[in-house]
């Protein structure tokens, strides 16, 4: 069962390996880096992350307890 929280948060890209299809995003808010993974990626219509990119999005509870971000926006 997943469970969003429906609020935008926003960070920059810390790391994100295309081929490992997962990376990291470190939060505005300074909390604990967010995970990504490259369905969500995928799913929001980009096709990767680059570090540094600055980008919003909204942490959803994945069915192992753990949250992870989706609905990924860059920000120009």
């Amino acid at each position: 069962m997943k469970l969003e929280t429906n609020r935008m948060s926003q960070g920059t890209v810390k790391w994100f390996n295309t081929q490992k299809g997962y990376g990291f995003i470190d939060p505005d808010d300074s909390g604990n880096d967010v995970f990504v993974h490259i369905t969500a990626v995928q799913n929001s219509g980009l096709n990767g992350l680059n570090e540094g990119q600055k980008v919003t999005y909204e942490l959803e509870e994945q069915r192992n307890g753990k949250m992870a971000a989706v609905n990924l926006e860059v920000v120009e």
